[in-house]
């Protein structure tokens, strides 16, 4: 008579079935309640950290979506040492009022809990959503201000650049455009900072699931950085072009409104076809080589 075999138990079964998980996910709830609530409240308040209320749920189905691995191994020792690392930067950052760094706590402890529970390689397999809950976190005020400061100046020269073709009489001064009667200042939220971030999770996006080669991807993400400014600069000249020509209302409110919608979805479609040809070139040179 044979031995007796014991059905495989899917990693993921056996930690439903954990009680440290229970524990743990109470402790993390505890321990991270306060920064994750004042994250909460800037995805929704906030314009420029807007994109994480997006990018928070997409980054947990992709884990959902990609899976655990069916050889998964935790590993104690690295994930304590990450768990201990991520408690420490909580309450420091706490102490000193730091926003930016508590918040990446939560997802330094996220990796941590992975590691212990399933191991490094867990954590190389969901990179993806990692990352996505990094770009979530907005940026500190100081590093928001040092690279607006340049994308409002860039956006101005572009647009003050195509009203002078369109022969509208213009000055620059600065990141302030003036026109016959009118005086258009290019506000950080006009920037195209928040374009910018939100370009860039669409980038890392799109680039993970077309193109295999790191380099094509990063090609993707540098990418998004021309697209937002010269999709901005056109916003600043489009703007000023109807108001120069139509109506000074066309220049605030819903339509301003509008066409920042409007002129994001241009830059998405341009990225996404700057994509869509980067994989085709990969495509062919990949049966070209085989």
């Amino acid at each position: 008579m044979g031995a007796l075999v014991r059905p495989r138990v899917p990693v993921s079964a056996r930690l439903s079935l954990h009680p440290a998980v229970l524990v743990t996910a109470v402790a993390f709830a505890l321990l991270f309640a306060k920064p994750a609530a004042s994250l909460l409240n800037d995805w929704i308040n906030d314009g420029d950290a807007g994109p994480g209320l997006l990018l928070f749920p997409i980054a947990l189905w992709l884990a959902w979506r990609t899976g655990v691995r069916t050889d998964a191994s935790p590993n104690r020792g690295l994930g304590i040492a990450a768990l201990v690392l991520a408690v420490v930067i909580r309450y420091a950052s706490g102490l000193a009022a730091e926003l930016y760094t508590m918040r990446l706590a939560i997802v330094l402890a996220a990796g941590g809990l992975t590691i212990y529970f399933l191991g490094i390689g867990q954590v190389r397999r969901w990179w993806l959503s990692f990352t996505l809950l990094v770009l979530a976190i907005p940026l500190p005020a100081i590093v928001l201000n040092a690279v607006a400061l340049p994308l409002q100046l860039k956006a101005s020269q572009i647009g003050a650049s195509l009203l002078v073709w369109r022969h509208v009489p213009v000055h620059l001064a600065g990141n302030v455009v003036y026109i016959p009667g009118h005086e258009l200042f290019v506000a950080t939220a006009c920037s195209g900072l928040r374009s910018l971030s939100a370009l860039i999770s669409l980038g890392l996006l799109l680039g993970s699931q077309s193109i295999r080669h790191p380099l094509g991807r990063i090609l993707v993400l540098a990418a998004a950085i021309p697209v937002a400014v010269a999709v901005n600069g056109f916003r600043l000249f489009l703007t000023a072009f109807l108001m120069h020509f139509v109506s000074a209302d066309l220049g605030t409110g819903f339509m301003h409104l509008t066409e920042g919608w409007l002129l994001f979805l241009v830059a998405f479609g341009a990225l996404a076809a700057f994509t869509w040809l980067l994989a085709t070139v990969e495509r062919r040179t990949r049966r070209a080589i085989a």
